[in-house]
């Protein structure tokens, strides 16, 4: 007997009639998911690849054209401090699907990672795939007999850890890669039928999502569309990328023609989506997220005001946007300055669906009060990030946690803190450290009882350790 049904049954008994009505439960008229019927939530949830916080105009690019993603923005709610829950991608699609801390995983860095041999810190070891003892969103939902598919990219491990073994009913282009060989085909991938030469493979990835929206029109669904755009390489169709050549300006912060081309091509993906719901009249029951799944790449885009970007611990690296379009419960237009995280996401999508999770399941906190109202609290401390990896843009292991408006980083090589107030420096200028001791202090003792709770995997004094090979690197 598979060892990963009993845990499954097992999960799943949890989730039985002694636990409804508990914390989960909704009582919010008809906008609560009913058991059965044409009542029940669509969840689609959007996450685009090394998408930075600015790379939309509803978050002030004046050269990127993102008139889809802007609609979701007026017609639900803008989050101005919403955060991946690492400065990477593996993780942070862990987090997403299971509502739990990267570092409580034990995937903390892309899978597989790389290592650096000479250098300072000898850097822990990470899981290479998601576990199948986890349970993820899509597991939860199908207990509810939601159809799942997942679109596009997983890098949460090779098979047999696809997300046809997590939850996903069916899986198109999911496998071990962090980035496609080509977005055009031919596309030289793992578990996806090659297109017409030429084809574009976010275009690929929408007509997919839209048949998988039409065949289920009937039922409840979700649809997990990780684009795997706007990674790298840079490759855009030649239409648009001449169309943003033209109105280039060399000295703006968002310049770069092929770039702009791949998010309008992302930015269709999502127009395609909101029509075929208007057209099957599925928009009113059906929630959308549209979030990134860490920082834009420096030089790809520009993250300011924020600095640096992906990679970093800066603000850069780990803010994203996020848009929520709940019909009939998130008011149309409305901007939430609630921290939130990718952990949140699990409890929340969970909540809307009327499926009780037992708190011990995830380290995130359910959304749906702001989502109802923009100028609640969420009640939560603090936010918490761990990457004890280097990273090719230059970054060291460092631990970070924002309280409040104060955000405190803790680089491991040489236990350096940095201290920001966020409300009055977004772009990380002025560190406090010296000047608030004390509120360091405390926020570093937090930082480490928080590790401590997550089993967090510290990186220890390479006895190896050479400063002439230590930007060495291996897989």
């Amino acid at each position: 007997m598979n060892p990963r049904n009993i845990d499954r049954r097992r999960f799943l008994k949890r989730l039985g009639p002694g636990l409804l009505g508990g914390a989960m439960a909704l009582s919010m008229g008809r906008y609560a998911a009913a058991e059965t019927g044409h009542d029940r939530l669509n969840f689609i949830f959007f996450l685009i690849d090394d998408f930075g916080w600015t790379d939309l105009a509803c978050y002030g690019s004046p050269f990127y054209e993102t008139p889809h993603m802007d609609r979701l923005a007026g017609e639900g709610m803008k989050f101005t401090d919403a955060y991946s829950a690492c400065t990477v991608c593996s993780p942070t699609r862990a987090a997403i699907l299971t509502g739990k801390y990267p570092a409580r995983l034990g995937i903390t860095d892309w899978i597989p990672g790389h290592n650096r041999p000479f250098a300072q810190l000898r850097i822990p070891a990470i899981h290479n795939q998601l576990a199948h003892e986890e349970t993820t969103i899509a597991e939860v939902l199908k207990s509810k007999e939601y159809a799942c598919a997942h679109v596009g990219k997983w890098h949460l491990g090779g098979d047999p850890f696809f997300p046809d073994t997590q939850g996903f009913d069916i899986n198109v282009g999911g496998n071990s890669l962090g980035h496609p060989p080509s977005y055009f085909s031919p596309y030289k991938m793992p578990i996806l039928k090659e297109g017409p030469e030429g084809e574009y493979l976010t275009d690929r990835l929408g007509d997919e999502a839209v048949r998988f929206i039409e065949e289920n029109r009937n039922r409840p669904f979700f649809l997990y569309f990780a684009h795997y755009a706007v990674h790298n390489p840079l490759q855009a169709k030649k239409e648009l990328i001449e169309y943003y050549q033209r109105k280039a300006d060399p000295h703006a912060r968002h310049n770069n023609p092929i770039y702009a081309a791949m998010i309008h091509s992302v930015d269709e993906t999502v127009g395609r989506i909101l029509a075929t719901l208007d057209k099957l009249g599925l928009a009113d029951r059906t929630v959308i997220f549209f979030t990134g799944d860490n920082g834009g790449l420096l030089p790809n885009t520009s993250n300011a005001p924020l600095r640096a970007g992906k990679g970093s611990a800066y603000e850069g690296g780990v803010r994203v946007p996020l848009l929520v379009r709940w019909p009939g419960v998130t008011p149309p237009g409305s901007v939430c300055a609630e921290p939130v995280t990718s952990v949140d996401y699990f409890p929340t999508i969970a909540q809307m669906a009327a499926i009780p999770v037992p708190n011990e399941s995830v380290d995130g906190v359910s959304l749906v009060p702001l989502l109802q109202d923009p100028r609640a609290t969420l009640g939560r401390e603090a936010i918490y990030w761990h990457y004890p990896h280097y990273h090719p843009g230059g970054a060291t292991p460092y631990g970070a946690v924002r309280k409040g408006d104060y955000k405190l980083i803790e680089f491991f090589e040489d236990g350096k803190l940095e201290l920001y107030n966020l409300k009055e420096d977004v772009g990380e200028s002025n560190d406090l450290s010296q000047q608030l001791p004390e509120a360091a202090s405390a926020l570093k003792q937090d930082l480490a009882a928080w590790r401590a709770q997550v089993n967090a995997q510290m990186p220890w004094p390479n006895p190896d350790y050479d400063p002439t090979r230590a930007g060495l690197r291996m897989r």
